[in-house]
């Protein structure tokens, strides 16, 4: 070998041996599965065949499992190696998920959408000393559990963090914002080092969760309440709850609202929603174009924002809709209903108007704008609190206090309506400054609108949950006023256990 050849073959030798170094160690599967098994079938197992029959399983499958390409994407990258097996085999730790899946029902779903039934006579036929009886049977069930335990793992994880469904996708006026999973996440599950503590760690701990869960178990109510009560834990694991230790939160299908401050509530009180799309007509507002009569749908949106001003003695900028359909009628009823309404018509081009002069039984409402002065009557009341949202939605006060005596208060055009907004501007505000501002000028015989502005901004969640934990620690299930169970149990289907 000649002095220019020696570097050439060194040089050779090493990116050899870097080139080995760099390569994924294989596991011997069999040897893995003898030892805890003892089935000596184990022994004839080549992890190369197995990898060929995985991959063409993997393939095979590919449209029948969730996060289909992540999943591949993660075999790929590790070379086909059956990963659940290799690291959780041992000691049965497949049945640790099993398990889990089998508890689904106290989470209000079927263990079914987690291929309960599937897998566990393959984890006991792959246990069994003697369950397995040729090298072929072995390839089958090894590939056939990995890629079922990989498959309903994610889904198990993704329900159990993130919810079943995306509600932005079901409910026509959802506008919360909800944390969805992503390919981190989903590749964090596939890695996962510790199956059990992992399982441990997604379960839902917070106190309402664990509340209606043992609601569930007692199996007290009819099928109608315990659906519910699945349907609402489904809720809960939407990944849209206020993460802030002060808040105020509205629950729609209760027509309550509760301040929480430093974690705590501070302050309920009765609130009055929007109409529901399936009440009588007689309690809801009508639609008479294209020569029908139909109920409008005035549901208040479930959103979460930040309340930044409360508005003092509001004027009501009164919406197309309500005024074609309500204002306008009520004016050709009565020639004084306007003016003593203390509402001003304006045309078009933003000029007042005379009111008395229009023919209210002829006039296209639509023609002009309509607003309220603030004032007594005024719908909004002396205050309103708001936050910004795409539904122009907000929290006031209102003139029709009978309405909080009757047990449905879904009877507003979609705004929610405070029993007690003077409370709640002393929550938001605190005593000093600018809540003796809103009181004098709430209080004044000649109403001018003043806006006070609320810093720091205060998070605002208009939810709705039909089953959840009241202030005293009980279960309590309302009716569905909206009809969203319904949509949600249909989204749903199969996946409930109720």
């Amino acid at each position: 070998m000649t002095k220019y050849m020696k570097p050439i073959v060194l040089f050779v030798a090493l990116f050899a041996f870097a080139f080995q170094s760099c390569k994924k160690s294989r596991s011997d599967i069999g040897a893995i599965l003898f030892k805890e098994t003892k089935n000596k079938v184990f022994k004839k197992v080549d992890s190369a065949a197995y990898y060929k029959v995985f991959r063409e399983m993997l393939e095979a499958e590919k449209e029948n499992i969730s996060n289909s390409t992540a999943i591949q994407n993660f075999y790929r990258q590790n070379e086909y190696e059956p990963y659940f097996i290799v690291n959780f085999s041992k000691d049965q730790q497949l049945n640790t998920l099993l398990q889990r899946y089998q508890q689904a029902p106290s989470h209000g779903l079927n263990p079914e959408i987690f291929n309960y039934s599937e897998l566990q006579p393959l984890i006991a036929k792959l246990y069994d000393k003697k369950g397995i009886q040729t090298v072929a049977e072995a390839y089958q069930t090894i590939a056939k559990i990995e890629l079922l335990t990989a498959n309903s793992l994610v889904k198990y994880a993704t329900i159990m963090k993130y919810g079943m469904v995306n509600p932005r996708k079901i409910f026509a006026r959802y506008y919360m914002k909800t944390a969805k999973p992503d390919s981190a996440f989903t590749n964090s599950v596939l890695a996962v080092s510790d199956l059990k503590s992992y399982l441990d760690s997604i379960q839902p701990k917070y106190p309402e969760y664990l509340k209606l869960q043992q609601a569930l178990a007692q199996k007290q109510g009819s099928d109608e309440v315990r659906k519910a009560i699945a349907l609402n834990l489904e809720r809960l694991r939407w990944q849209n709850k206020p993460s802030s230790d002060r808040y105020v939160y509205v629950n729609i299908a209760s027509y309550m609202l509760k301040y929480v401050d430093n974690g705590q509530t501070g302050l309920t009180m009765k609130v009055c929603v929007g109409k529901g799309p399936e009440q009588e007509y007689a309690d809801a507002d009508y639609d008479e174009s294209e020569g029908s009569v139909r109920p409008r749908n005035h549901t208040t949106p479930q959103l979460n924002s930040e309340i930044y001003n409360a508005q003092v003695n509001p004027e009501w900028n009164i919406p197309e809709s309500i005024a074609n359909g309500e204002i306008a009628k009520k004016a050709a009823e009565d020639p004084y209903y306007l003016a003593n309404s203390n509402i001003q018509i304006s045309d078009k081009s933003g000029n007042l108007v005379d009111a008395d002069a229009i023919d209210w039984t002829t006039a296209n409402a639509s023609d002009y704008s309509f607003k309220q002065a603030p004032g007594e009557g005024n719908a909004l009341g002396r205050i309103k609190f708001q936050f910004k949202n795409a539904s122009a939605v907000y929290l006031h006060d209102t003139p029709a206090q009978q309405a909080f005596n009757q047990d449905v208060r879904a009877v507003s055009h979609g705004c929610v309506r405070l029993e007690q907004p003077m409370e709640l501007a002393r929550a938001l505000y605190g005593e000093g400054k600018n809540f003796n501002t809103i009181q004098s000028e709430m209080n004044e015989a000649n109403p001018t609108l003043r806006d006070v502005p609320l810093s720091p901004k205060v998070p605002v969640y208009l939810d709705y949950r039909t089953a959840f934990v009241d202030e005293s620690g009980q279960v309590k299930v309302v009716t569905d006023v909206y009809r969203l169970d319904n949509v949600l149990y249909r989204r749903m289907g199969k996946a409930l256990a109720y």
